[in-house]
């Protein structure tokens, strides 16, 4: 067993015991700042598919993570109103289902992904960055400008999605339900990044043209990576706004695909459990520094540019050496 392998291992089992830590020692608050770094691990994982392995820096993740949360938000606000979603043709409900949610949000983030990749992906470099920043701050600002569902005051969600057989409203086992999900998708970004699908997503960063002359489509093998990874985003985004009971355009905004990104650079980009150690990392620093200082994002400033010069392999890469595959 590498030692990257054991560090992920670690990772995994120590996000798992704090909020039973937390429970033990009668400190609530610390369940939800766990569960916080889970769900925002999941959104570093959608992104670390299609920068780590595919080379694409995107810069709009936001779009999904935020298109996610407003999935959650109008099913939720429909079903809470009883009011129908759509009537015509035929008549669409709302539903405070969480798996029904999860998979509008899915389909809804690889949709407009797709759309986005379709012109992103034939561009690289600094124009795919300002693409797929550029559509994302078209839908924020629609967002802001969508009065029906709260424009840029944001949208309540006045009571939690339901999960089948369990209390979602019980802050442990909601933990649970975002730490199964994030431990599935790192699973699929596993089996993904060790098959010939993403043999060949890292052919098309490193060499597109020997990819081609196989046969393989090096644009429709990224488009599949960045369909992906928007939906797993998208998956994090349906997560984050239930933990809150709110969405606002705020999730759509390109502050939060800069920290989506900082969430990866930090742990190690193309590192399996980077995200996860990255929005740790991340997390601490916001509620310890942010105690002391409002000013908080200086220090982490300068811990990302150190990484950025010095440490390439992020966290990971300080704990576990050069190799990438853990």
């Amino acid at each position: 067993m590498s030692r990257e392998t054991v560090i992920n291992w670690a990772l995994a089992l120590g996000l798992l015991a704090v909020p039973f830590l937390a429970l033990m020692q009668g400190e609530p608050f610390y369940i939800t700042l766990a569960t916080r770094v889970a769900i925002l691990a999941l959104a570093g994982v959608g992104l670390n598919l299609a920068l780590g392995l595919g080379g694409m820096v995107s810069f709009g993740h936001a779009a999904f993570f935020g298109l996610g949360g407003y999935a959650a938000g109008i099913l939720a606000t429909h079903a809470f109103n009883q009011e129908p979603l759509f009537a015509w043709p035929f008549m669409v409900s709302g539903s405070n289902d969480m798996l029904l949610i999860w998979l509008v949000a899915i389909v809804l983030s690889a949709v407009v992904a797709f759309l986005i990749g379709l012109i992103a992906l034939r561009t690289s470099g600094v124009y795919f960055i300002m693409i797929t920043l550029a559509f994302a701050q078209m839908i924020y600002y629609f967002a802001i400008s969508w009065p029906a569902y709260g424009g840029e005051d944001g949208l309540s969600i006045y009571v939690r999605n339901g999960f089948p057989e369990l209390n979602t409203l019980d802050p442990i086992q909601f933990f649970l339900i975002c730490y199964v999900v994030l431990m599935a998708c790192l699973f699929i970004s596993a089996r993904l990044r060790d098959s010939r699908f993403g043999a060949a997503l890292q052919v098309a960063r490193q060499n597109p043209e020997r990819l081609a002359a196989t046969g393989i489509a090096p644009f429709n093998i990224r488009l599949v990576a960045f369909v992906i990874s928007a939906a797993m985003t998208g998956l994090a985004g349906a997560l984050f706004a239930d933990l809150n009971r709110f969405v606002s355009p705020s999730m759509l905004s390109w502050h939060v695909s800069g920290e989506i990104m900082i969430f990866v650079i930090l742990g190690g980009v193309g590192r399996l459990f980077g995200p996860l150690a990255g929005a740790a990392l991340f997390i601490v620093m916001e509620f310890y520094l942010g105690g002391i200082t409002e000013h908080w994002q200086f220090f982490l400033g300068i811990i990302l540019l150190c990484v950025v010069l010095f440490v390439r392999g992020g966290i990971l890469g300080i704990l576990a050496g050069r190799r990438v595959h853990g």
